[in-house]
């Protein structure tokens, strides 16, 4: 094979030399700048192999430190043909950041600029777990991080430059202690510095985080997971661009700490790039800019400021009725230009319209200090708020700020409902979930949905940070949860309603918040001195319209509680605004949501408790792993198998079992199940149900559900002496039985004469009071004390724990079965001179000793109680009979019943049911 290797192909030897690539001096196959192949020298044989040149890829880099890690930016070695290229190194997390223009010059009225992040697993040495083993469409994050990278680059970009630019950043490795999203936008920041784009930069984004109220610079993965804020902030050397956060009720003062903090740590970013651009970077290149002519603006502006004045000064006007407005004078400018034939002025007819409308707004607001509504500049839209609207869900809301209108829901799952994460760093997967959805008819449009929606996305995540600083720990919250937002009008800050409606559906839920959060979105209105840029005058806005986010210069959304803010997103469209000003929004933001929040306190002020028979029920027990692998069966079989035969979602953790049912009934279904394949936990001094199966001189074998065995003692039958096992109990009879005891092996012993009455106990006050225990016992889940209340879960009325459900379902089952034998029962007959009734059965004296399960008597009411009857049965026996539903309930004390004996409580007492007339 090593002499095949090496044969040389005839073919290509006999070609003329003239004739190959090499001839000609082409480039060789190597990416990057043109390498030469050396020429052969005249003493070369033409048997010789050509020797391959040597590639030189010469990198630029600048090195600094920022807190307490080193950064390099590198350029030159990679991706060498794109317009601009960086790679941004933090300890061995690498990320490569390239920008492209498109050449041709096309007619727009935007600019198309294109983010693209990607976080593929080769970053972190693992094949994709896919079927076709590749990546497949952008995750969440992606689209996320994307967007943290847009937001500041784009205001960056000088007016008229509608050539589409994409940047693209890739992960090349992560070692897990960094976010590369920071690194990302910086390596975008420096990679548009190099380009021949037209870029108004360069930026700083830094992220701080504070543990124990102390700040720190650049947290890794670990510290942010310890940290109660997360604070990404970018900006020039002198401007804010972005701010995005997430918190735990961080006040407003630590906010702007943390804010003024951040600003020259960022800018610490700025000068390496300016040091690498001035060495590698290129000449900027002279891109046509579609500007309006002052002839142009002139002309159209006369003709469309009075009446688009008209119409912003008149408050009646809706959000509809005012765009109809608008377009009409649109169509009124056209007119009069296509009667003048001005082609010019009609292609850019629609953007200087739009800027007149601007110019128009802008200058009422900033001298008479009012908005195209009416409202005063601090002013909060009026509010509605409905918790509870959709009683079938486990939770539900509405909640309208002026037009703007938002239903939330809220769905309760299984800890394996969670969603799982594929991200390069962070956790593996979350429990909650908020999923923000914006529909064409919100705002009266059609269209079509298709997949994830960038803006959805970061509008969901936005409110999804706001609540989870209230949610309980997941120790406490055995659950997963999905909130739905569906946006049903649009005018102006859907996202911040979102987190109003979400934190009132999660009340509604059951959901043990800390707080109730609420959102408002503050905007800016400012005067510029068109010569240096400078911000001359300018107007806070609170509650900002859609239109007043159109033509303002920012969209401030500030979430939080009354003790502090959870989230913030900062939006801006000029190329940057003072830090001063953003600091300053933070106070009309705080009065703003306190108005909201006592709106939505009067409507829900604490966490509602589910106690309706048909709502959606949860329920975590606790089992062995053992156990739990009984019931999982092979490759999931049987689990499957009672899902789909209840509908029930069960989800298995390590000794936890959670049980998600529809309502009350399915529930009941899913816990026979249960019970059937893995039976319960047997405990010593538990009283369980169990079938006899074999019966032996010293004692009966019992059998739970599940396959436990147990003895029971021919010594524990009773509490006097028992001759014969088969006279007290036969084979396949079910019996109530306590757990006496366990051996080291695991051996039960089981007691029945511990669930009996012990002799000479019965007197009357005793009586009255196991009657009254036992009717209580028999009560509905609704009527279960406060202090019974507290041991039940959070969101349903089922125990949250093994012992505590037992105990519940001990309550609820007919106990322990009171036995005589025949010969026992024939001869009190006889001492007490009973008299039967041959037609009808029913007994007429009988004492303690002589009831049997099935014997008929007639008995007397002898009080009457909120769940059933106490009856009077004879012989100073008393009996209990609980109310049936939709039986009768009208009784008086006195009358008589035909009853006969059903069971016997766990106290021996008899449980009675009516004889059907004849």
């Amino acid at each position: 094979m090593a002499y095949v290797a090496r044969r040389r192909n005839p073919l290509l030897t006999s070609f003329p030399h003239i004739f190959t690539w090499r001839r000609f001096g082409l480039r060789t196959i190597c990416g990057g700048r043109l390498a030469f192949a050396p020429s052969a020298s005249a003493s070369q044989s033409d048997h010789e192999s050509p020797v391959a040149g040597t590639k030189v890829l010469e990198s630029l880099t600048e090195e600094f430190e920022i807190g307490s890690n080193k950064i390099t930016l590198e350029t030159g070695k990679i991706a060498r043909f794109a317009n601009g290229s960086v790679v941004l190194a933090m300890e061995e997390t690498k990320v490569l950041s390239t920008v492209a223009s498109a050449k041709g010059d096309s007619v727009r009225d935007f600019l198309p600029l294109t983010v693209d992040y990607q976080e593929k697993q080769f970053a972190q040495g693992v094949i994709p777990n896919t079927f076709m083993r590749r990546e497949g469409a952008p995750k969440e994050r992606e689209l996320l991080c994307g967007r943290l990278i847009d937001r500041p680059i784009r205001p960056l970009f000088p007016a008229g430059f509608y050539h589409e630019v994409q940047v693209t950043a890739s992960v090349l490795s992560s070692d897990g202690k960094q976010d590369p999203d920071v690194m990302a936008a910086n390596a975008t920041s420096a990679a548009l510095m190099l380009s021949d784009i037209p870029w108004g930069g360069p930026i700083g984004m830094i992220r701080i985080g504070r543990i124990s109220g102390k700040f720190i610079v650049n947290p890794s993965m670990d510290e942010l997971s310890l940290s109660d804020l997360n604070l990404v902030y970018a900006c020039t050397k002198d401007k804010t661009l972005m701010i995005d956060v997430q918190a735990r009720e961080i006040s407003e003062r630590d906010l702007e700490t943390a804010l003024r903090l951040a600003h020259p740590e960022a800018v610490k970013y700025i000068e390496p790039q300016l040091r690498l651009a001035a060495r590698a970077g290129k000449q900027k290149k002279e891109y046509m800019l579609s500007m309006v002519s002052e002839r142009t603006w002139e002309k159209i502006r006369d003709l469309a400021e009075a009446p688009i004045k008209a119409v912003f000064t008149d408050p009646s006007y809706g959000k509809f009725e005012r765009g109809e407005a608008l377009d009409k004078i649109t169509q009124d400018v056209k007119r009069a230009l296509e009667e003048e034939c001005d082609e010019g002025s009609l292609k850019l007819l629609s953007k200087t319209v739009d800027t007149v409308r601007k110019e128009v707004v802008r200058k009422r607001v900033i001298a008479e200090g009012l908005r195209v509504d009416g409202r005063r500049l601090d002013e909060v839209r009026p509010l509605f708020c409905e918790a509870g609207n959709l009683p079938q869900l486990h939770g539900s809301s509405l909640f309208s700020r002026g037009d703007t209108q938002v239903l939330c829901t809220v769905t309760l799952g299984a800890p394996g409902d969670a969603q799982r994460l594929e991200s390069l760093v962070g956790p593996s997967s979350k429990r909650f979930m908020l999923h923000y959805s914006f529909p064409p008819f919100c705002i009266n449009e059609v269209g079509k949905r298709t997949g994830l929606n960038r803006r959805e996305v970061g509008h969901g995540t936005l409110a999804e940070k706001a609540l989870v600083a209230v949610l309980p720990p997941e120790d406490d919250l055995k659950y997963a949860i999905r909130i739905n937002s569906e946006v049903m009008a649009s005018d102006g800050s859907t996202s911040m309603a979102t987190v109003c409606g979400g934190s009132m559906a999660l009340m509604d839920a059951g959901i043990p918040l800390s707080k109730h959060v609420a959102g408002v979105s503050v905007g800016l209105v400012s005067d510029v001195d068109p010569s240096t840029g400078v911000i001359k005058d300018y107007r806070i806005l609170t509650d900002i319209l859609g239109l007043e986010d159109h033509l303002g210069d920012m969209d401030f959304k500030i979430a939080g509680t009354r003790s502090g803010v959870t989230a913030i997103q900062l939006d801006i469209k000029p190329a940057g605004i003072p830090l001063d000003i953003i600091c300053e929004c933070l106070e009309p933001a705080f009065k703003a949501r306190l108005q909201i929040l006592d709106h939505m306190e009067r409507e829900i002020k604490a966490p509602r408790t589910q106690d309706e028979r048909n709502s959606p029920r949860i329920v975590t027990l606790k089992y062995s792993n053992e156990a739990l692998r009984r019931l999982i069966g092979p490759l999931g079989a049987l689990k499957r198998k009672i899902e789909e035969e209840t509908g029930a979602r069960i989800s298995v953790d390590d000794g936890a079992l959670t049980i998600v049912s529809k309502n009350h009934s399915v529930l009941e279904k899913v816990l026979e199940k249960v019970d059937f394949i893995i039976g319960r936990e047997i405990e010593v001094g538990g009283i369980y149900k169990g079938n006899v199966t074999s019966i032996k001189e010293y004692g009966a074998f019992v059998e739970f559900n599940g396959g436990q065995q147990g003895l029971l003692h021919i010594s524990e039958l009773s509490h006097e002496p028992v001759s014969r096992v088969s006279d007290v109990v036969s084979i396949g009879q079910q019996l109530s039985l306590k757990c006496i005891g366990q051996d080291l092996r695991g051996n039960i012993k089981l007691s029945l004469k511990e669930t009996l009455p012990r002799p000479g106990s019965g007197s009357k006050i005793e009586a009255f009071s196991h009657i009254k225990q036992d009717l209580d016992g028999l009560a509905s889940v609704e009527d279960i004390p406060p202090e019974q209340e507290k041991q039940r879960s959070s969101v349903g009325d089922v125990p949250v724990s093994k012992h505590e459900t037992s105990a519940v379902a001990s309550s609820w089952s007919s106990s322990s079965i009171l036995i005589r034998s025949a010969v026992e029962c024939d001869e009190e007959e006889k001492s007490a001179g009973l008299n039967r009734n041959s037609k009808s059965g029913i007994e007429t004296s009988i004492n303690a000793k002589n009831l049997k399960i099935g014997m008929k008597v007639t008995a007397k009411i002898h009080q009457i109680r909120a769940r059933g009857l106490v009856l009077d049965l004879g012989g100073g026996v008393h009996g209990m009979y609980r109310f049936e539903t939709g039986g009768k309930r009208n009784f008086e004390v006195g009358d008589e019943l035909q009853v006969k004996c059903s069971s016997f409580s766990s106290k021996g007492i008899p449980v009675m049911s009516m004889v059907d007339d004849e």
